[in-house]
């Protein structure tokens, strides 16, 4: 299930507070390419709406003294988008519950039935092949783009993961189409625009720094997505699909829920990247999110890697050797 290849994770957000499993639980997640994040049952609404990334929910049916189905319905209500898989004492199905219950989880299992998880687990999330030169190029191409965008900064980036949330981070974002013969879909740049401010207002471009406002910040990130979507149309994107037989899905943005949908129940590729100013270390970070959502098309069995030789560029007058 799980393709050590393409080093891609998920998070889990685990709300299981029976201590004699714990540890399976943690080997379970090892294992299978999970990233569990513990979070105590009376503070588990607040760990929802500050994690953005998540992948899925591991749920105890009687964690927080025999409250987990109801803290399930509560969360499948204001995050629908995110499984739930319910651990359960003496049976390994859903089909005791109520059909409304029934609707809140996407599956059960139990200690002894961990291979339910497995199963469910991939079913759900690491159903999709992402190559790994896609993978690693992604976040190669976008450090250099980011770093050649603005100065003095340093790029780190933590692994990728695949998502299932559908929670906006920050208040700016930016969009680009993706579209080849072998995907089509969207990118996405989320950030919080105030540190982004901050950090531009300390870099020496001249004279009218301080005069930095939102629209010349959309434009910087704007532009940034722009050397981020031609280095992935550079690298990855030899041949373009046949426009005359494309269809569209209709995108929704709901502001006031921080929320996106692109129209698919696909985990989504995420990266996310941590800015630090390299003159001040300590001036605080910038986080910025990237999404990949190949919603409209996927067939990586046609994914190439674009190389262009040097041979290819002299006799293009591209290049000359002296």
């Amino acid at each position: 299930m799980f393709n050590d290849a393409a080093a891609l994770i998920s998070k889990v957000l685990v709300l299981d507070d029976d201590e004699p499993h714990r540890d399976a639980i943690k080997s379970f997640c090892q294992d299978n390419g999970l990233v569990a994040l513990k979070a105590q049952d009376d503070n588990a609404l607040s760990v929802l709406r500050s994690n953005v990334d998540l992948g899925a929910i591991l749920l105890w049916e009687r964690t927080a003294s025999d409250r987990g189905l109801a803290i399930g319905r509560e969360i499948h209500r204001i995050r629908p988008e995110l499984p739930i898989f319910l651990r359960r004492e003496h049976s390994a199905t859903l089909d005791d519950l109520s059909d409304e219950d029934r609707r809140c989880f996407r599956a059960a299992y139990s200690i002894e039935r961990m291979d339910l998880l497995r199963d469910a687990i991939g079913a759900a999330l690491f159903s999709r092949v992402y190559p790994t030169p896609l993978v690693r190029g992604i976040t190669e191409l976008t450090k250099q783009a980011i770093e050649g965008q603005f100065r003095n900064v340093h790029v780190e980036h933590e692994a990728p993961c695949l998502v299932k949330d559908r929670i906006i981070y920050g208040e700016l974002f930016s969009l680009i189409p993706l579209e080849s013969n072998w995907c089509r879909g969207y990118m996405m740049l989320q950030t919080e625009e105030q540190p982004l401010l901050e950090f531009m207002r300390r870099e020496a471009f001249g004279a009218g720094m301080d005069e930095l406002g939102f629209r010349e910040i959309n434009g910087l990130l704007g532009e940034a997505t722009n050397l981020v979507w031609g280095a992935f149309k550079n690298r990855f994107i030899a041949e373009a699909p046949d426009s005359s037989r494309l269809t569209q899905v209709p995108i929704i943005v709901n502001h006031l829920h921080r929320y996106i949908s692109f129209g698919s129940e696909d985990p989504q590729l995420c990266v996310k990247y941590r800015l630090t100013d390299a003159r001040e270390p300590g001036s605080g970070e910038i986080i910025v999110y990237q999404w990949f959502a190949f919603n409209l098309a996927w067939t990586p069995d046609k994914f190439t890697e674009c190389v262009t030789s040097v041979e290819a560029l002299c006799a293009a007058g591209e290049l000359e050797l002296f």
